[in-house]
């Protein structure tokens, strides 16, 4: 159904230019904007759809953007708490690119590692964190440094909390 309600009547407006985010899990769409840094005030036309039905998903998020397009750090990101998501460039009401976005197997100087006396967290250490993918589903991250694991919460606390190396 992708943003239509009942009789397939648009919930939500075409965007003439800009970035449609579609196939978020359901209930993560504000926690990608939070990613993103989308407050509401940057002046960009914002639409959140939460909880639509989803052939593929049952439920999920859309999040679309007027004027905005993610830079590849910001679709890294995104990746760790929307897997299956993907990103639709939209110019003058039309999709002119549309890519998955993919969970690297690398993910570097983004998260903080929680093991206190890992070397990543050491002041003065010339070395950004690293976790390498263990799991995509569920998500599993494991400190390149240490070895500690973490997970899909620990992920989303910190991207939206906003911690970092």
């Amino acid at each position: 159904m992708s943003g239509e309600g009942q009789k397939g009547v648009l919930l939500v407006s075409k965007i003439r230019e800009g970035t449609v985010i579609d196939h978020i899990p359901a209930g993560r769409a504000l926690v990608v904007l939070k990613i993103l840094g989308i407050t509401g005030n940057e002046g960009f036309r914002v639409a959140v759809v939460m909880n639509v039905d989803s052939v593929r998903m049952k439920k999920k998020d859309i999040v679309k953007l007027e004027g905005y397009y993610p830079r590849i750090e910001d679709l890294m990101k995104v990746s760790l708490v929307a897997p299956e998501a993907t990103i639709n460039i939209i110019k003058d009401y039309n999709v002119v690119e549309k890519r998955k976005v993919e969970i690297p197997k690398v993910v570097e100087g983004v998260l903080r590692c929680p093991n206190p006396t890992c070397i990543s967290r050491k002041p003065g250490e010339p070395i950004s964190s690293r976790f390498l993918l263990v799991s995509g589903s569920p998500l599993r991250l494991k400190c390149h440094y240490c070895g500690t694991e973490i997970g899909e919460n620990d992920v989303i606390g910190q991207l939206v909390g906003g911690g970092r190396s």
